[in-house]
C-alpha cells in the first residue's frame, strides 16, 4: 500500500508562560534567569499548611486569550487537583482545571504568511481555522537538568502561571502545526499575554498524533511527543513520527499508546513511557480554592482586546496601499506594526515608508539583533528622511548614506544632511534635456526597447543620465522626462 494511503491527525496542547509578575499561586517573583532556588516561598514549594492564593491578572489574562480566539467562558469556572509524583512537581500534584475551564471551544486561523515559507505556495487548506476546544490555568512545575550521572532542580519556575491550549485533532500535516503554532504565538503576543518565547521555556508544545488509512473513521494510536520547544522541532519531529508509524502499520506491527520524545541530535522520536490516561490522575476539586465567577472579569477585560494581526495586516493593505506580504511582515509584530504605522502616518508616500522599513531597517536591526523597541531611528525621523527624498531634496543614493549616519549617531536627517552639505539634485527639466537627448542618441537598442514597450529599460536609460549627472540628477525626475520623449 502507498504510503499516500495513509493520513495523520494531529493535536496539540500548547502551554504558555502568562506574563504575571508573581506566581499563580503565591507572591513570588516571576523572573527569567534569577539564580537557582531563589525566588521560591513555602507555596511553591510544596510545604505542609502552605495555602494557596488565586493570581487575579494571571485569571484575566486567560480569560483576554478566550476572548481572542473565540472562547465562550462558562459563568463559573473551578480548580481542580491532578495528581501524580515527578520530582518537579514539589506537592505531588498541581493545581489545575478540569472540567469548568475558563475558556471552551474557540479556534486559531492559520494566517497564510504563518505556514513554513517552504510551503507556503502550495497550502493544502487555505484560510484554515483550526477548532480549540479548551483552554484551562494551572501552575507550572520546575525545571529539571539531567547531566551524564545525576539531576538538578530549580525551583523558580514552580508555581509560574501557566496556561493550556488544547486543540481538537484538527491539525492534517506538519506544516499546519508549524503554522498553528506560529499564528497562535502572534496572537498571544500582540495580546500582551506572553513573550512566548519558545527558547527561554515560555511557549511549550506536547503534541499528540496517529495515523490511519484513507476511508478509516475510527482514529488511528496516538502517540504523544512530550515538550517540543520550536516550530521547526515540531515540524521535524512530526515528519519522523508520521513516517514510523505508517512503516510499523505496513510491516504489520500495532501502535501502543505512549509518550515519546524528539532527539534532535539524532533526528529521531524516542520512547519514555507508556501513557497515562485522564483518570489515571485521579482529578478532584481543590479544597483550598473556590470557583471563580467570571461574568466582571469578562466586562473587564473585553476593553482590552486589540487589533489582531491578521485585522491589523488587511487593513495596511488597504489604508497604505502595500502589497499583501508587505504588510504581513509588518504586522507579524506590535512593536513593529506601531513603529510603521507611525513612520506612515502623515508621510507624503506611506508604500515607501514600509520599503525603508522592511528592506532597509529591518536589515540592519537584524544584523545587529536589536529589537524594534531599541530602533535608534525613531519612526518620525524614518518619515521625514522618506518625505525630503520624495520632495527631491536629496537623491535615494543620498538618503541611503544619511540612513547610515542615523543609524549611528542618532541624528535627525535635517542634521546629517546639513554635515554633508548635500546639495538638492538637479531637478531642472532644461538642464536635464541635453543630457538625455545625448544618453537616447547613443543608446538605440534600449531606446527602441521602449518605444516597443518596454518599460524596463527606462531604467538602463536613467541610469546612464545619472552617470552623465554624476549622480546630481533627480533619478525619478528623469525617468518621467524620458518616459515622455520615447512615448
Amino acid at each position: 500500500m502507498a504510503r499516500t494511503d495513509y493520513f495523520a491527525t494531529i493535536g496539540l496542547e500548547v502551554h504558555v508562560q502568562l506574563k504575571t509578575a508573581s506566581k499563580m499561586f503565591c507572591g513570588c517573583a516571576v523572573e527569567y534567569g534569577a539564580p537557582p532556588n531563589s525566588r521560591t516561598c513555602p507555596v511553591c514549594l510544596g510545604m505542609p499548611g502552605a495555602l494557596p492564593v488565586l493570581n487575579q491578572g494571571a485569571i484575566e489574562r486567560t480569560v483576554l486569550a478566550g476572548l481572542l480566539l473565540g472562547c465562550t467562558t462558562p459563568p463559573i469556572s473551578k480548580w481542580d487537583r491532578k495528581n501524580y509524583y515527578y520530582p518537579d512537581m514539589p506537592k505531588n500534584y498541581q493545581i489545575s482545571q478540569f472540567d469548568l475551564p475558563l475558556c471552551l471551544g474557540g479556534g486559531v486561523p492559520l494566517d497564510h504568511f504563518a505556514y513554513p515559507k517552504d510551503a507556503q505556495k502550495a497550502i493544502a487548506n487555505p484560510g484554515k481555522v483550526v477548532k480549540l476546544t479548551r483552554i484551562h490555568l494551572e501552575e507550572d512545575v520546575a525545571k529539571s537538568t539531567h547531566h551524564s550521572s545525576s539531576s538538578s532542580i530549580d525551583f523558580n519556575r514552580a508555581g509560574t502561571p501557566l496556561m493550556e491550549i488544547v486543540s481538537e485533532p484538527d491539525i492534517e500535516s506538519p506544516e499546519e502545526a508549524f503554522a498553528y503554532l506560529n499564528s497562535l504565538r502572534q496572537i498571544l503576543v500582540y495580546g500582551d499575554l506572553s513573550d512566548a518565547d519558545m527558547e527561554k521555556g515560555q511557549m511549550r508544545c506536547d503534541v499528540n498524533v496517529s495515523v490511519r488509512k484513507r476511508g478509516q473513521e475510527k482514529l488511528g494510536t496516538k502517540i504523544e511527543l512530550k515538550n517540543m520547544n520550536s516550530m521547526s522541532n515540531v515540524r521535524r519531529a512530526l515528519k519522523y513520527e508520521i513516517d514510523r508509524q505508517i512503516t510499523e502499520l505496513e510491516e504489520g506491527r500495532s501502535i501502543t499508546q505512549a509518550t515519546w520524545r524528539w532527539d534532535d541530535d539524532l533526528g529521531e522520536t524516542q520512547m519514555m513511557r507508556t501513557k497515562e490516561d485522564a483518570h489515571d490522575y485521579r482529578y478532584f476539586p481543590d479544597p483550598d480554592l473556590l470557583p471563580v465567577e467570571t461574568a466582571a472579569i469578562l466586562t473587564k477585560v473585553r476593553t482590552a482586546v486589540p487589533e489582531l494581526p491578521h485585522e491589523k495586516r488587511e487593513r495596511f493593505v488597504t489604508a497604505y496601499q502595500i502589497s499583501d506580504y508587505d504588510a504581513s511582515v509588518l504586522a507579524s509584530e506590535r512593536a513593529l506594526a506601531d513603529y510603521f504605522e507611525t513612520a506612515a502616518d502623515g508621510a507624503k508616500a506611506p508604500k515607501k515608508v514600509a520599503n525603508w522599513v522592511i528592506n532597509n531597517l529591518l536589515s540592519v536591526l537584524n544584523e545587529g539583533s536589536i529589537p524594534i523597541s531599541d530602533c535608534p531611528i525613531p519612526a518620525e525621523a524614518l518619515r521625514e528622511l522618506v518625505d525630503t527624498i520624495e520632495k527631491g531634496e536629496i537623491s535615494n543614493n543620498q538618503g541611503k548614506e544619511v540612513f547610515a549616519v542615523m543609524i549611528d549617531s542618532g541624528q535627525s536627517p535635517g542634521e546629517v544632511i546639513k554635515e554633508k552639505g548635500y546639495e538638492p539634485p538637479m531637478n531642472d527639466t532644461g538642464e536635464l534635456d541635453a543630457f538625455i537627448d545625448q544618453v537616447i542618441a547613443e543608446n538605440p537598442k534600449p531606446v527602441e526597447d521602449v518605444k516597443s514597450g518596454n518599460v524596463k529599460s527606462i531604467n538602463f536609460l536613467t541610469g546612464q543620465v545619472m552617470k552623465l549627472t554624476k549622480g546630481k540628477a533627480n533619478p525619478k525626475v528623469v525617468s518621467e522626462l524620458i518616459g515622455k520623449k520615447l512615448s
